[in-house]
């Protein structure tokens, strides 16, 4: 059985990249294809040393930094990927992975990080934060976004399986697709999160600074809270709007290496997390430390961190707006009802693990493939 692993770009190695090095770990066999393939030479050995077969796209102008400014050209650019030797095709999709072509005889299984949300639900934010809500540029921008809307409705035909990385993703799906999708959650690296019983008195804020993510309204919260100290780390186009409003109890960092990311996660005495994310790594990533969560309640959070007055499963609090007084609340709440048994919190995070990932993508694609008379794919 031939087996092919497609993913959108491989730039940098984030969460949907980590996703792609369990699936070849599970088909170490399989070829890999991507619309551009810019890794570092440190982040392919995750990959299994595999370079990917990429598209045109790879040599266009300022394709390295600039990629995102093609859309309008990676539906076009997907379907030219050759799959048609191929038994078995993973699509590891959060854009258009999912639209390439395949025949009847071919078997199909799309891992859906999300449909594309700038094109979806998220339209709208994406224009404004953009500034491209009008003129010109806009009504070019809008254009496109109907087309892609249009082409991921009918790529969706051409899946046999969908699998969503989150409740959240599924009814997403559903609602977009019209299409049922098993839910199997994206792989944490829980073992190297180590467990740390013994916590500090700061609050830590961990992100990219993108607007999504919420940071100025996280720092807000806490200049007006001057007797609780947050560190926040991260770096973007938030940055200097965090800086403006931050007290001098908030202590600004940037960028900071894994390994001290990972000291300042098992340190802290709660992560506070402001985002709507479609799974969300970084609070397990959190409890997988023993350190509990301050999350807003939507989104993938609500599937991660356990709101409870039981104390021998409750993981963390949640807090309803992603408004600076609604997450004082939330932090009031927090220091009431402690405390908040680290081991508790590494369990919860260890359901995450990739071993489990592995297992049950395994499992399912080997569902599909007995329903559809291909057998089993051979590890």
């Amino acid at each position: 059985m031939r087996v092919a692993v497609v993913h959108e770009w491989l730039v940098s190695r984030a969460g949907s990249e980590k996703v792609v090095e369990q699936i070849l770990q599970i088909w170490p066999e399989a070829d890999l294809f991507a619309l551009v393939d810019f890794y570092d030479e440190s982040d392919r050995a995750y990959m299994a040393g595999k370079r990917a077969t990429t598209t045109f796209l790879q040599h266009f102008p300022m394709a390295r930094r600039k990629f995102r400014g093609y859309l309008a050209l990676m539906p076009l650019a997907i379907e030219q990927i050759d799959l048609s030797g191929y038994d078995l095709v993973i699509s590891s999709a959060h854009a258009v992975s999912k639209g390439v072509l395949t025949g009847p005889d071919q078997v199909h299984v799309s891992y859906v990080h999300s449909p594309i949300r700038y094109a979806w639900d998220l339209q709208h934010q994406y224009l404004r934060e953009s500034r491209l809500k009008w003129g010109i540029k806009g009504l070019l921008a809008r254009s496109i976004l109907h087309y892609m809307r249009i082409w991921d409705s009918r790529t969706a035909n051409g899946v046999d399986s969908f699998v969503a990385n989150s409740k959240f993703i599924e009814r997403r799906i559903r609602k977009i697709y019209r299409r049922d999708s098993e839910v199997i959650y994206p792989p944490v690296d829980v073992a190297g999160f180590s467990l740390a019983r013994e916590k500090e008195s700061f609050y830590l804020a961990v992100s990219r600074m993108v607007p999504y993510k919420m940071m100025p309204a996280i720092v807000e919260a806490f200049s007006g809270m001057p007797d609780k100290r947050l560190v926040v780390i991260g770096e973007g186009s938030e940055f200097d709007k965090c800086k403006a409003v931050a007290g001098s109890n908030i202590e600004m960092v940037g960028f900071q290496p894994f390994e001290a990311l990972r000291d300042h996660m098992q340190r802290a005495r709660a992560l506070v997390f402001a985002a709507e994310e479609d799974f969300g790594i970084t609070p397990v990533e959190a409890q997988a430390c023993g350190t509990p969560v301050i999350a807003f309640g939507r989104g993938g959070a609500l599937e991660t961190v356990v709101d409870s007055d039981d104390p021998s499963v409750r993981t963390g609090v949640f807090f309803d707006r992603q408004t600076p007084d609604s997450i004082r609340s939330a932090v009031e709440r927090f220091e009431a009802i402690g405390p908040f048994d680290p081991m508790v919190c590494r369990r919860n995070a260890e359901r995450f693990s990739p071993e489990r990932f592995r297992k049950e993508f395994k499992e399912h694609v080997d569902q599909v493939l007995a329903e559809r008379g291909q057998g089993q794919a051979k590890r």
